[in-house]
């Protein structure tokens, strides 16, 4: 193909012609910096956290995958809380355990006002200050000696917080509890239970916080969080902190009496009618003065059993409720299965003898058998029936 005249032919670049530049000169280009899980976004929108050596990637949405497909694993993702009007209440159980303990809070009251004469026109201080001091059920440094030197509790290290906080989030979420109002304990125990305390504590034993799945765990944590919001705990304790001065004073009373009866045995038959008249008198004249009240406090250990039993069942309803019954019934199993060990392990020691629990020793019992239990979780056990389409009459 000819060239036409006048044109001039392109311009090819020669071999001592340097390349086009296409990166002005300056330094290295840096790579793109992706900001860790701990970093702030420095301007709104989306953060994908990176990689953190020895830390599993975190994921800011979608479900968690159930380790090792656990039927009873739950996801923990964050989600909003709606908190609701009524954080706690008092029901039934609650107000039964405080009007049973009416008759010990009288003998109480009786005892400070006996203890009180001693201190002559500062009676009346003695006897108010004792009224008052139910308060310190609510406060919080008196809940925390109670917690390390009554019930053995101690606080949660940091690894174990991250293990108990969101399943103790997910609980209250569902809850509609504020999860801040309660404290999270542990006890070093290798048993499988939990406990509610006074008025704001919640603790597990380690055994339930490394072995339960986190279903599992969050089921004994609802039935806890149950026990607080229907009232059980700080009625509880509030009754039988007003009963303890009665307490005491019956056992310093019986010590007494049976001092008095072994000195009594010395010197024979005499001696011992001796006592049992006097100590009969004593006895009698209490009782009628007191118009009977005494002869209720007999009964009243039965009583109280009674309603613990209800109240278990209550807060059983509640973790069912926020839909942790099936996790609650395996928890159940697990504790039935320790329970048949244990009474295997009793009935070895007495040379294969089968161990029975008297009468009075159920009656006493302050948890529903496991049996009654199950019973009465099977409402929420039992799977929905699809709803039939109406059908049309017939025409």
């Amino acid at each position: 193909m000819t060239q036409p005249s006048g044109a001039q032919p392109p311009e090819y670049p020669s071999s001592s012609t340097s390349p086009p530049t296409y990166l002005t000169a300056g330094p290295a280009p840096v790579p793109p910096q992706y900001p860790s899980a701990s970093a702030q976004p420095s301007s709104p929108g989306p953060v994908y956290p990176g990689p953190t050596p020895g830390v599993p990637p975190q994921y800011a949405a979608g479900p968690a995958t159930p380790p090792e497909g656990h039927p009873h694993h739950i996801s923990t993702d964050r989600r909003r809380a709606y908190l609701g009007a009524h954080q706690r209440g008092v029901d039934a159980t609650a107000v039964g355990s405080l009007l049973l303990y009416v008759p010990n809070f009288l003998c109480s009251l009786l005892v400070i006002g006996l203890v009180s004469l001693i201190f002559g026109g500062l009676g009346l201080l003695v006897v108010l200050a004792w009224l008052i001091s139910g308060l310190l059920v609510f406060h919080r440094p008196t809940e925390s000696a109670i917690a390390r030197h009554f019930l053995h509790l101690r606080y949660p290290t940091a690894q174990e917080r991250q293990r108990l906080e969101p399943v103790w989030r997910e609980v209250t979420a569902r809850a509609g509890v504020d999860a801040r109002t309660y404290e999270l304990w542990v006890e070093d125990s290798d048993d499988l239970n939990a406990v509610a305390a006074a008025g704001h504590i919640v603790g597990v034993t380690r055994f339930a916080m490394n072995e339960l799945p986190n279903g599992e765990l969050a089921a004994v944590m609802a039935h806890e969080l149950g026990h607080h919001v229907g009232g059980h705990t700080w009625s509880s304790l509030l009754g039988y902190w007003y009963a303890l001065p009665g307490r005491i004073a019956w056992r310093v009373f019986r010590g007494i009496g049976r001092a008095l009866f072994k000195v009594s045995k010395s010197f024979s038959c005499f001696g011992v009618g001796f006592f049992l008249l006097v100590f009969g008198s004593v006895a009698l004249t209490t009782i009628s003065t007191l118009y009977g009240l005494p002869l209720l406090i007999l009964v009243l250990p039965y009583a109280l059993a009674a309603v613990s039993r209800r109240a278990e069942l209550r807060a059983d309803q509640h973790a069912a409720g926020l839909g942790f019954a099936p996790m609650l019934a395996g928890v159940l199993d697990k504790l039935h299965r320790s329970d048949q060990q244990r009474t295997a392990a009793a009935q070895a020691l007495n040379r294969g003898v089968p161990v029975k629990e008297s009468p009075l020793s159920r009656l006493l019992s302050s948890h529903p058998d496991h049996y009654t239990r199950l019973h009465h979780l099977q409402p929420y056990l039992q799977p929905c029936a699809p709803q039939q389409p109406p059908q049309q009459p017939p025409r």
